[in-house]
């Protein structure tokens, strides 16, 4: 008989109810003391003010119950581990994420209980780090817990999200204590910043006794309200604590904990009361014994203060638990009733039988009445009222029946007596199956009933349904019918996977009936999953495309990709099409805008064919435009178009961006940041003169195309301002002529040309006079009716186009108009024109005159004759030609120009020079010493030129070698000295004139001969000259004319002794210190430079010479041609007063030409 186990004790009729608390952490109780009582010591009173709670409340017994293993993570692929660690150390907890499907970095917290994030109280005992594996594609998270506090322990949990995922894993913290450790716990420090203490008046409560007598679902209330953290570990300690064992007050003496006697047998139950007076009841298994007189089971007899209850022959009935109340006070015990053995006289006897027979086990024991237990295989057998199973007893005969035995009847029984055993073998064997109608294999098409029947016999046999090995449970769709000898499965709407192989076994038979059901599904894709607007697929090109359809049939549909004629076979290397279970896909590779277009899809099986199609659409970035035209450019900007790329990248045209740069630079400038959508743009300050390129992007929602071929190059060129100062120069009956100046501005592309254009008056329409530009700034328009008045306009013509016409405000008569003649005589003509003999002359005397003047030429008062000199006229000038001047041309010309009465006249003098002759006659005066004297009489023939100087040589008679002693002598007598002693001379003389020396020298017809015998040479005196005298100008300043931007100078020489102070003055104003101006003075000449003259440095200058005998001057009058614009002489700073001084000068200029 297995020993007695205590029982709960009982009050009051129901089991009492006691709190049981979790054990604490093992640093809060050392092992080695756990048989001594510390903790009541222990104080923990805090004040009412809450920190923070861990959540929902548990019961102490639930903290102890397994945690369900939470599913597999998704995210996690290592979570942290619960870990120990003793006060004061460190470690580490570990998470780790594998981003290899992840986009981003997933966002992970760490919490405290449930709600406390860790985050907001990192520092000095807690840090957070995260690092990324680039090689495995790991993300690590870790928390270090540094010098870990006891307040530290508990639960903590990592949440990782990432995106709609999450996951979580909740790990706990145990600090162990060191011995040295004291025992008081500050629960309220945990993970708190730490405060300068304050004193509070607040009265401290008690935790231990407010967890101790309140219910389980307070405790998270209670652990919130007084600031408790670590609620687990404070339950764990608390039930730890040893019960202190409260002295009774009804008893002086309990009840033994548990009592045993024999059946048959009697036993007393005493207790000793501290007060006797107290009322006693007495209770089994909480039913209260009361006393009867006609029963002497239960005695109750009183000896002082014991009380006792005797319980007589006792029975199995008796074996209870009896508790005695005193007051309020109880004590319990158990009765624990031992039987005597019963054995068994009659053993079973071994049966074998078929099933659906009646199975009677029997057997014979001592004892009449006693108990048996029936076991099979080791297992007691069930005797319920809906047991199979039933058990008589007869006396000492005791049967087990079983009414209708089936296979699983089969086995060992048993029957157990207390003091014997006995056991035999049942062998249920089945009856002979027979099949009268088998299973039959059956098509069905999808969504129509399947019924399977078969009949077999014995009828009573029940079976199982498989279908491919699978037992199939009857439900709302399955109906499984046995009705005798028929078994049917019907199916209401089968599916797909109905179908299979159909099994049915009779139960406890190894034959079995099979029947297959093929379940056919016309073919179908599925296009409503694609979830795609008009089943269009839109992709950037580049990217990978993987478009998985939904499709279904029984069996299994052969699906054939198609786009247009062309088949997508499996084995494609870019494009492939893929068929697997229920799905079929197209993949391309790298998407290119090829792969636009219609794709078919056709699916086909013996219940049907079905097709699709779905229209794939790759964007793409644009394609590059067309090189852009520039059809009009200006001084700084230019007019470009572009035509439209002619594949927009299956996305619209948002518009374009533009660049430029210049030819010869490889860096182009975007002009416009805003998207342009029209196909021109006017590009805009550009530098004049200088070739640019333009080219174009195309841009969509994609991105940006290629940039476009640059277009040609151009060059942005202004025209030109229009012409000035455009007057008349003459009129005839029938012509008129214009003069103009050039344009002001003309720019980088030049001047190719004007263009004169007149009018009549009276009509609109300019008639071009020239059909081809002309170059120089002067044009007769011929060809007009006299008597008719027009209108004259010139524009300027240059590559950019012609400029803004200048046009002749009045209307311009075309009648000649008689004007008289006047010869305009060069400056160089008005003096004597030289020329040597042999060279050519060639002279041009301008005049003028209306009509065309009549011109004669006169040589001293005689006609001249053409053959000798060649005279040509025009209507504005004569020309005189002498191909080789000859000394006879010299001579005086006058020149006549007559127009009807009026005449004018002019005498140019031409003097043809040529070389001198000799010397008439060269004399030797006197010889003394080493000098000679020598005089001669100029030339006959001086080469109709003035004699400049004269040519001495000398030649020793031994070699006659000439040497010459001196050159360019003025006078006809010389002194020739250091001639030496001893040697005899020859003088020879040769004249000179601008054109050189004479051919040949007129000798001495003596020699010289130095004597060499001394002589004396006696040396008059002089007196000595007075060499002072007041500055005088030897060459004056001669008028000027200078070009605007070349440098000027102005000369003269002056003499005077001592050295004169040279001063220079501009409209009598003297020259200082003005960069524009350099003054130099040599050897008496003087010379002024200027540099770069502007129209307003044109003026009078004068040179003035001072030294202490006097002063003189000379003026001159410098003009500078090729002025400025007004504009111009502003944008140079010259004065007002000096640009209107200038302006005036120029008209007056002007009006005298």
């Amino acid at each position: 008989m297995p020993e007695p186990t205590k029982k709960d004790e009982m009050s009051n009729g129901q089991p009492e109810e006691t709190v049981a608390p979790e054990t604490v952490s093992s640093e809060s109780v050392p092992s080695e003391s756990k048989d001594a009582l510390p903790i009541p010591e222990i104080s923990l009173k805090v004040s009412p003010p809450p920190v923070w709670s861990l959540g929902d409340g548990q019961a102490p017994e639930e903290l102890e119950k397994p945690i369900d293993t939470p599913p597999l993570s998704t995210l996690l692929i290592e979570k942290p581990q619960s870990g120990t660690v003793p006060v004061g150390g460190d470690i580490t907890f570990v998470a780790k994420v594998e981003a290899k499907d992840l986009l981003r970095k997933p966002t992970i917290k760490w919490f405290k209980g449930k709600w406390m994030d860790l985050a907001s109280k990192t520092g000095k005992h807690l840090q957070l780090k995260e690092t990324f594996d680039r090689l495995t594609k790991v993300h690590t998270f870790e928390m270090h817990i540094i010098k870990a506090k006891e307040n530290y322990a508990g639960n903590y949990r990592c949440e990782v999200t990432y995106k709609d995922k999450f996951d979580s894993c909740s790990f706990d913290l145990e600090i162990k204590e060191t011995e040295q450790s004291s025992q008081n716990i500050d629960i309220r420090s945990a993970f708190k910043r730490r405060e300068p203490k304050q004193q509070d008046d607040t009265p401290e409560v008690d935790v231990w006794e407010i967890l101790k007598n309140a219910r389980p679902d307070e405790y998270e209330k209670i652990a919130f309200m007084y600031g408790i953290t670590d609620l687990r570990g404070l339950l764990r300690r608390m039930k730890k604590i040893p019960k202190e064992e409260k002295k009774s007050e009804a008893f002086a003496k309990k009840l033994e904990p548990a009592y045993q006697v024999d059946k048959g047998g009697k036993i007393r139950l005493v207790v000793d009361l501290a007060d006797p007076t107290v009322d006693l009841k007495w209770y089994k298994n909480g039913q209260e014994i009361r006393p009867t007189p006609n029963q002497r089971k239960y005695i109750f007899e009183h000896k002082g203060t014991q009380r006792i209850m005797v319980i007589n022959n006792c029975t199995m009935n008796d074996d209870a638990a009896y508790s005695v109340a005193a007051g309020d006070e109880k004590c319990t015990t158990e009765l624990f009733v031992k039987e005597l053995p019963v054995k068994i006289i009659k053993s079973l006897d071994p049966v074998k039988t078929t099933v659906n027979e009646r199975i009677e086990l029997e057997c014979e024991v001592s004892e009449e009445g006693a108990q048996v237990k029936w076991m099979k295989n080791g297992v007691e057998v069930p005797t319920g009222v809906r047991s199979r199973y039933r058990v008589k007893c007869e006396g000492t005969k005791h049967y087990l029946v079983i009414d209708d035995a089936s296979r699983e009847d089969t086995g060992t029984y048993s029957v157990m007596a207390s003091g014997g055993t006995s056991e035999c073998h049942v062998q249920v064997d089945l009856k002979p199956l027979k099949i009268f109608q088998d299973l039959q294999d059956i098509t069905v098409r999808l969504g129509q009933p399947i019924k399977l029947h078969c009949e077999i016999y014995p009828g009573n046999v029940p079976g199982r349904w498989y279908r491919n090995g699978q037992l199939i449970q009857p439900n709302d769709r399955i109906n499984i019918i046995h009705r005798n000898k028929i078994h049917r499965l019907e199916i209401e709407s089968c599916s797909l996977h109905d179908a299979g192989d159909y099994t049915f076994v009779p139960e406890g038979y190894s034959q079995s009936l099979s029947a297959k059901v093929h379940i056919i599904d016309p073919p179908k894709v599925h296009l409503d999953s694609l979830n795609f607007p008009d089943n269009t697929v839109v992709i950037v090109a580049g990217n990978k495309l993987r478009l998985e359809i939904p499709i279904s049939g029984e069996p299994a549909p052969r699906v054939v990709w198609m786009k247009g004629e062309r088949v997508i076979l499996e084995s494609g290397h870019r494009v492939r099409a893929e068929t697997y279970g229920d799905q079929t896909s197209l993949t391309i590779d790298v998407t290119e805008r090829d792969d636009t277009g219609n794709y078919k899809i056709v699916l086909q099986n013996e219940a049907g064919e079905a097709t699709a199609s779905v229209k794939i659409k790759v964007v793409d970035i644009p394609d590059a435009p067309d090189a852009p035209l520039v059809p009009v450019v200006g001084g700084d900007w230019c007019s470009m178009t572009w035509e439209a790329p002619k594949y927009d990248g299956s996305s619209p045209i948002l518009g374009y961006f533009i660049e430029r740069k210049k030819k010869q630079s490889s860096r182009w400038m975007r002009l416009n940041f805003d998207l342009i959508k029209e196909t021109c743009f006017e590009p805009k300050k550009m530098i004049e003169g200088v070739p640019y390129e333009v080219r174009v992007f195309a841009v969509n929602a994609i991105g940006i195309s290629k940039p476009s071929e640059p277009s040609k190059a151009f060059i942005p060129l202004a025209v030109t301002s229009e012409p000035t100062m455009l007057v008349v120069d003459d009129v005839t009956d029938n012509s008129v002529t214009l003069k103009w100046r050039p344009p002001e501005t003309i720019g980088a592309a030049g001047l190719d040309g004007y263009l004169v254009e007149y009018c009549l008056e009276g009509t609109d329409e300019w008639i071009a006079a020239n059909s081809e530009l002309i170059e120089k700034t002067k044009y007769t328009i011929t060809g007009l009716k006299p008597e008719s008045k027009i209108l004259v306009r010139v524009k300027a013509i240059n590559k950019a186009g012609a400029s803004a016409p200048k046009t002749i405000q009045h209307s311009i008569l075309v009648k000649e108009v008689i004007e008289p003649p006047k010869i305009r005589v060069p400056r160089h003509l008005k003096q004597t024109y030289t020329r040597r003999v042999g060279e050519a002359v060639n002279l041009v005397v301008p005049f003028m005159g209306k009509p065309r003047p009549k011109v004669t030429w006169l040589k001293e008062g005689k006609p001249i004759e053409p053959t000798h000199v060649s005279i040509r006229n025009t209507d504005s000038d004569s020309i005189i030609f002498i191909r080789k001047a000859e000394r006879s041309h010299s001579g005086k010309y006058d020149m006549k120009v007559q127009v009807e009465n009026h005449v004018d006249t002019a005498i140019i003098d031409i003097q043809i020079v040529d070389l001198p002759g000799p010397p008439q006659s060269v004399i030797i005066e006197d010889v003394w010493g080493g000098n000679v004297a020598l005089m001669w009489t100029p030339p006959k023939d001086n080469g109709n030129a003035p004699i400049t100087g004269y040519t001495i040589q000398k030649a020793d008679t031994k070699t006659m070698e000439w040497y010459t002693c001196i050159e360019h002598y003025h006078r006809t007598c010389i002194t020739i000295t250091e001639l030496v002693v001893g040697n005899e001379y020859y003088f020879r003389v040769f004249s000179e004139n601008m054109c050189g020396l004479s051919e040949s020298a007129t000798q001495t017809k003596k020699s010289a001969l130095i004597m060499k015998e001394g002589m004396q040479l006696k040396i008059p005196e002089y007196s000595d000259r007075d060499f002072k005298e007041a500055p005088k100008f030897t060459q004056p300043l001669i008028n000027t004319f200078a070009i605007a931007g070349y440098n000027a100078t102005l000369n003269c020489s002056v003499r005077a002794n001592p050295r004169p102070k040279v001063i220079w003055m501009k409209n009598k104003i003297t020259i200082l210190d003005d960069p524009r101006y350099r003054m130099f003075s040599n050897q008496g000449v003087c010379t002024l430079e200027i540099r770069k003259p502007s129209p307003y440095d044109g003026g009078m200058y004068t040179c003035k010479a001072i030294n202490d005998l006097g002063e003189a001057q000379v003026d001159c009058k410098l003009e500078v041609k090729g002025g400025f614009t007004f504009y111009e002489l502003m944008h140079r700073g010259v004065p007002l007063h000096l640009i209107d001084k200038y302006m005036n000068e120029a008209k007056i200029v002007e009006q005298e030409k």
